[in-house]
């Protein structure tokens, strides 16, 4: 089948809207098949009942019947038993339309995108609540950070809610805290990198991890600090924040594997 994705998107709604170019009409009978990459599983879809011969056609599926699990699905057109991998030119990205989606309360969070090989995929990913990661900076002898409250259901509007940042160290259960503030879904923190050491002075002197979190008011639960409203896998590897020193003790920020903030001190 010749069978090109030229536009791919998951909507507000969790629908895959797509817009195909095709050599001739989809035949009666044709599925759309979606495959997870690890364990193998598949759900299929029947598509409509072929239309006139045109260049384009337009598809939409609903996501959440399917009963997709977290993970990265690869997608595939077949046809009485044959089937041929859905090949895509949309990369599948677009930071205003993540914002958007991230504005509603979720359980799964579903992203279309475009495989380094040029395949269409979806990439499904628990919908917690989090802060995310914006900008990062040091400036007078401060760490700050910006960014916007993803999955909370608040509305992004002019509304202020109390919070709080926190960092703890996990090795010794130290603790500090700092007020930070937050309008609609939009954050801004600061802690006073004096402070960070002053709270924990026997682990200063050699390396130590603290762990960012936002309590916000109206929210029931602590919201972790990371980046993952993107098309950048592996920040720990790829992304990297400019350190500072105090008083000889080094301090910089970094991902984790699964792409959550910390802060290390020393080392």
């Amino acid at each position: 089948m010749g069978v090109v994705v030229t536009d791919a998107e998951v909507t507000l709604a969790d629908v895959l809207s797509l817009r195909l170019a095709i050599d001739e009409p989809l035949e009666e009978g044709t599925e759309l098949v979606l495959r997870h990459r690890t364990t193998g599983v598949e759900r299929d879809v029947l598509l409509g009942t072929p239309g006139a011969r045109a260049r384009e056609a337009t598809l939409a599926v609903s996501l959440e019947p399917l009963r997709l699990t977290a993970g990265r699905w690869d997608t595939y057109l077949r046809h009485e038993g044959k089937r041929s991998r859905l090949r895509s030119v949309d990369p599948g990205f677009s930071l205003d339309h993540l914002d958007a989606y991230a504005l509603c309360r979720r359980t799964l969070a579903y992203r279309s995108y475009r495989t380094r090989n040029g395949y269409l995929a979806l990439k499904i990913s628990e919908a917690d609540p989090v802060a995310e990661v914006r900008s990062i900076w040091f400036r007078e002898g401060r760490f700050e950070v910006m960014g916007l409250l993803a999955y909370t259901g608040l509305e992004d509007d002019d509304s202020r809610h109390e919070a709080v940042l926190t960092l703890d160290r996990r090795q010794n259960g130290a603790r500090l805290t700092a007020t930070a503030t937050v309008q609609g879904v939009r954050f801004h923190a600061a802690v006073s990198l004096v402070d960070v050491l002053a709270a924990d002075p026997e682990g200063a002197a050699g390396s130590g991890t603290w762990e960012p979190a936002l309590q916000v008011a109206d929210v029931p639960t602590a919201l972790r600090l990371g980046s993952r409203l993107d098309d950048v896998d592996g920040k720990r590897r790829r992304l990297h924040y400019p350190s500072a020193r105090v008083d000889g003790v080094l301090i910089k920020p970094c991902y984790t594997a699964d792409d959550e903030l910390r802060i290390e001190v020393g080392g």
